[in-house]
């Protein structure tokens, strides 16, 4: 299976091709969007047929949320790319991997293409198809070096969790990601950039078309910091001097000056749900700075004996969550403690087999440093 979406070109991740290679039955390409439109009952005679099969995709996190919306869903799962990732290949892209396992070339050059475009072009057609020309055989060829490696468990489980993972809530505040924002250092100028990005989703959602294409983020950060009171001075702005940009200017200019307005602007600082970027913790949890440079050695360490890049060991997140929460969670036996925490953030069993024994001692010790430090007192 693979699916092809418009990334960087339209508003949604939905699927605009659905490449699909059966064993008996050859090759298909679907164009979901032309057999009747969006919904999940759209493609319910396919997705009965598939729910009896293996799905095998490379980088199924990328495709299963578009699949879902069309309402199919795999009955288990097998990931070409993760189980190259947990062979310990450093590179894993289908084309290197199929050279690698199968001796095939891959024609590339269409991967970033805009899949919304109709008529779809024939070279665009074949080079889809190859996608998943060779997919059954590339999971034969992976799978025998997991099991030579041992670690054909391991792959079951990370597939499993791909599989039934729940979709991560959407981010609050996104707006806060604007490319950018950093150079913004006041409420105001955070409470423009708010509004013209605001105003800038809703028209891309409405026009589906990707946000950077209506009004890059560069153009609503120097819109913010010069704060135009006027066409003249917006359109003197890069970005806003052109075409299509002039027409829109009074509407931009009504976004800055609802900004202007707002009685209450953003706080300058990101509501703290999550921990800071590490960059930081060294001047303001020195501590916790400490520890995070203890698991990331450790990890290094198993990282090289297993052969399994770091990030698939564990996840970075749930690491930089537990050196920073260290202090609350800790209450005696350490390795019980990283144990119920990695348990807590989904690790699975043979992640936690792996990594709690060394990331507890890690902790240990550094908590252990950072007490034995002499003070100036």
């Amino acid at each position: 299976m693979d699916a092809e979406r418009a990334s960087g070109f339209r508003y949604s991740n939905r699927a605009y091709l659905i490449q699909i290679r059966r064993a008996g039955a050859g090759t298909v390409l679907i164009d979901p969007v032309s057999h009747g439109g969006d919904g999940p009952t759209v493609l319910a005679p396919v997705a009965e047929v598939l729910a009896k099969d293996e799905w095998i995709l490379h980088s199924a996190d990328q495709d299963l949320p578009c699949l879902a919306e069309v309402g199919m869903y795999p009955p288990a799962l097998y990931d070409t790319e993760l189980a190259g990732r947990l062979a310990g290949f450093e590179r894993v892209n289908l084309a290197t991997m199929v050279e690698r396992l199968l001796g095939f070339g891959l024609a590339k050059g269409h991967g970033a293409a805009d899949w919304s475009k109709r008529p779809l072009p024939i070279e665009w057609l074949n080079y889809a198809a190859l996608d998943v020309e060779l997919l059954i055989e590339l999971r034969a060829a992976i799978a025998a070096v997991l099991a030579e490696q041992g670690k054909s468990d391991w792959a079951a489980q990370e597939f499993e969790y791909l599989r039934t993972a729940i979709p991560a809530a959407a981010r609050k505040d996104r707006w806060r990601r604007t490319s950018g924002i950093h150079r913004v250092h006041d409420r105001r100028g955070l409470a423009a950039v708010r509004e013209l990005w605001t105003m800038r989703d809703r028209i891309a959602q409405r026009r589906d078309i990707a946000p950077r294409r209506i009004l890059p983020d560069s153009a609503i950060v120097d819109a913010a910091l010069a704060d135009p009171k006027s066409v003249a001075d917006l359109v003197a702005l890069p970005v806003f001097g052109g075409r299509n940009q002039r027409r829109s200017a009074a509407m931009w200019l009504s976004a800055l000056e609802a900004a202007r307005q707002n009685q209450h602007p953003p706080d300058e600082g990101e509501p703290a749900t999550t921990p800071p970027p590490p960059a930081r913790w060294g001047r303001r949890k020195p501590e916790a700075a400490a520890r995070l440079e203890a698991a990331r050695a450790a990890l290094a360490k198993v990282s090289q004996r297993v052969t399994v890049p770091t990030e698939n060991l564990v996840s970075p997140d749930l690491v930089r969550r537990l050196c920073w929460d260290w202090d609350s969670v800790h209450d005696g036996d350490a390795e019980q403690a990283v144990a119920e925490y990695l348990r807590a953030g989904q690790a699975r069993p043979w992640q936690r087999e792996l990594v709690v024994s060394p990331l507890a001692t890690a902790l240990s010790q550094a908590a252990n440093v950072a007490t034995d430090v002499p003070t100036d007192d």
